[in-house]
């Protein structure tokens, strides 16, 4: 028997989890005027910001319009950040906890 294969909501429920356990928000983002946002938009105490994309570890890919809408935030001087695996969720939650605006 093979390994399970992790979906791309599990890193999402994860992502969500950590980021409340530091008593932050972690908001589903869906707008309805535009394509390629990042699924998550991170708020943590001390007013640190970060969208999150998340993907499965196998097989995930951004779309292009993805990539088109992560450079255009990245230029408004938005963190833009993608998770393929719960070791990156931990080691992004893990960054932002320990910087000063940090969890």
């Amino acid at each position: 028997m093979g390994s399970q294969k992790v979906l791309e909501t599990e890193v999402e429920r994860y992502l969500r989890r950590r980021v409340e356990e530091r008593g932050g928000l972690c908001v589903k983002f869906i707008p309805d005027y535009a394509r390629g946002f990042p699924d998550r938009v991170l708020m943590l105490p001390g007013g640190t910001l970060v969208w999150v994309e998340t993907k499965r570890p196998e097989g995930g890919r951004l779309s292009p319009a993805q990539k088109v809408t992560h450079v255009l935030l990245r230029r408004l001087g938005q963190r833009v950040e993608v998770a393929w695996t719960k070791e990156q969720v931990d080691q992004l939650v893990g960054e932002l906890a320990g910087s000063p605006h940090g969890a």
